[in-house]
């Protein structure tokens, strides 16, 4: 995904300790309110960032000022401490291959949580990007689908919004996922829509209940099948695993339900795009 844009860093988000930037602890948020008003576990080398930087490609430094403006306060130091770590992250930059299919993951912290695996399972087979972003509610990807979608063609579209917008009410909900879709239909990629994984079972189930959980995949199952757009049942497949998979009192998983639902993903990705029409070549071209 390529933009030549320039780069903003908002340091006013956090506390300048000399050369690095640090931030107060916090959990990784689960919902639109506890997302605006978090700040981030870790620091980074104002320094060390600015070197890795400067040995960036153009595309490459573009793309990590899409991030930097579009990550916030939360997100980013996540990412660039990881990175001045030499970590793999969801946000990497993904240098495409020419010869293979261009397919984009929408979706909150779930989604972030299984990219990499994703990536990994379609090494070869799909050049694998994600939203720059922890998409969260329907309301954001309405004002920030341009810059997600960025100005590059993309043959399958994986896509969820529910977590977040689960104190969002019925009728803006539907609406919301009926515009997202107009867009998305736009790009002339495949869609693929990715059911809302379960709520947690512990003593913090009530940020996220089963009720809640029911409305969002209840009002996207309907409008799905209005629009003939596959749904991956990423609900189903940790639904029957929980008590092993998922983290004690929260919606997030650990490594094995990251696997499971990552596989699930590539496995719905490959047949998005087996099933997409070729595009007729041009006569004379």
């Amino acid at each position: 995904m390529r933009r030549q844009v320039h780069i903003t860093v908002l340091l006013a988000m956090f506390v300048l300790a000399g050369n690095r930037l640090v931030a107060a602890p916090g959990v990784e948020p689960s919902n639109a309110a506890e997302l605006a008003t978090k700040k981030t576990q870790p620091s980074y080398d104002l320094v060390a960032d600015a070197k890795r930087k400067a040995a960036m490609s153009s595309d490459e430094a573009a793309w990590e000022s899409v991030l930097e403006q579009n990550l916030g306060n939360f997100y980013l130091p996540i990412y660039k401490k990881e990175k001045l770590a030499g970590k793999e992250t969801a946000w990497d930059f993904v240098k495409d291959d020419p010869k293979l299919p261009r397919v984009l993951l929408i979706g909150d912290s779930i989604s972030r949580g299984y990219t990499l695996v994703v990536r990994h399972a379609l090494a070869g087979k799909a050049n694998v990007h994600r939203a720059p972003a922890n998409c969260g509610p329907t309301a954001m990807a309405l004002t920030k689908l341009p810059v997600w979608l960025g100005d590059g063609k993309w043959d399958v579209i994986h896509f969820n919004f529910g977590i977040h917008d689960r104190l969002t009410d019925d009728a803006t909900y539907a609406v919301n996922l009926e515009k997202i879709i107009v867009q998305l239909e736009k790009t002339g990629a495949k869609l693929v829509w990715a059911r809302t994984t379960p709520p947690a079972t512990g003593e913090n189930k009530e940020k996220f209940t089963a009720e809640q959980c029911e409305k969002v995949n209840r009002i996207a199952d309907s409008i799905m099948r209005k629009h003939g757009i596959t749904e991956d049942d990423l609900y189903a497949a940790v639904a029957p695993h929980l008590a092993e998979v998922q983290n004690k009192n929260d919606v997030h998983f650990n490594t094995a339900g990251y696997d499971i639902l990552g596989h699930q993903v590539a496995a719905e990705i490959l047949e998005a795009i087996k099933s997409k029409p070729a595009v007729p070549a041009v006569l004379g071209m």
